[in-house]
């Protein structure tokens, strides 16, 4: 990704990342995998297997939900800027998929917005978690243009949409959501709008596009997450708009979440793109 001065590409902690995986995981979107599975069944070959690339990987949760619902043989190629990541990822991407089948990687230290179809070039899917809300438009072109230069399709789970329910709610709740949707924008980057303008450039590209929700849904079971999402998500809408609450309202918020009393649903959209032309079911 091109580095913002004044708002660098965020820096993502291990721990938070393995506090949300079991949330991850329950809230990506089941209705994908069948086309996927289909799609995926005509594009590989006896003699090689299906090539994956999962950009900005992280710690590598992607992989560990996607490898083993996928058959056959898979050989991944892991993207990240950041070298101990990449490295978690790689160790721990499952080894054998649904059937059984070997299941290998490759790690690669690059930033997202560099790549290009040449660097796609074998691949059959393309994926990537949480990643395209981090994206500047530049960014997202060259994602785009990159993967329809391989011509393969794109699953793109838990972007953020910039919808929080809370449970129960509160005045504030609609001022820090706007808060920090703006934040969220900070350095030219996408946010809320990520998935918005990537199904319409993909589309543009001949693409077929289905977007799913892919909410997190936090209740008491939650509250090691809640409460670190609750700091970021306060903090850094506060940061944008320090108008945007008045005090007290990330102490009643803990509160409520210790006492067992919150629940949140923090909305994100997965994305399917198929070659293929039109929107719809792939």
């Amino acid at each position: 990704m091109n580095p913002v001065s004044e708002n660098p590409p965020p820096v993502f902690d291990p721990g938070w990342l393995a506090l949300r995986e079991e949330a991850d995981s329950g809230a990506r979107s089941p209705g994908s995998l069948a086309p996927l599975r289909g799609l995926l069944s005509s594009r590989g070959a006896p003699a090689r297997p299906v090539g994956i690339a999962d950009l900005g990987c992280g710690a590598g949760s992607q992989g560990r939900w996607l490898a083993p619902r996928l058959p056959g043989p898979q050989h991944w190629t892991l993207y990240d800027r950041d070298p101990g990541l990449l490295s978690t990822a790689g160790a721990r991407l499952p080894a054998v998929s649904a059937d059984g089948a070997r299941v290998s990687a490759r790690m690669c230290l690059r930033e997202v917005g560099t790549l290009s179809g040449d660097d796609l070039a074998g691949i059959d899917l393309v994926t990537g978690s949480a990643l395209l809300d981090l994206l500047t438009r530049e960014e997202l072109d060259a994602v785009v243009g990159a993967v329809a230069a391989a011509g393969c399709p794109a699953l793109f789970t838990l972007s953020v949409t910039g919808r929080v329910e809370f449970f129960p709610g509160e005045r504030e709740d609609a001022a820090l959501t706007e808060a920090f949707n703006a934040h969220q924008r900070r350095g030219g980057r996408l946010g809320p709008d990520a998935v918005g303008a990537a199904a319409a450039s993909f589309a543009e590209r001949g693409y077929r596009v289905l977007t799913q929700p892919s909410p997190w849904r936090l209740g008491p079971e939650h509250a090691p997450l809640v409460r670190a999402w609750l700091r970021g998500w306060v903090g850094a809408a506060l940061e944008q708009d320090p108008d945007a609450a008045a005090g007290g309202y990330l102490e009643r918020r803990l509160g409520e979440c210790d006492r067992g009393e919150l629940g949140v649903l923090v909305h994100h959209d997965d994305l399917l793109v198929v070659p293929g032309g039109g929107t719809g079911s792939p």
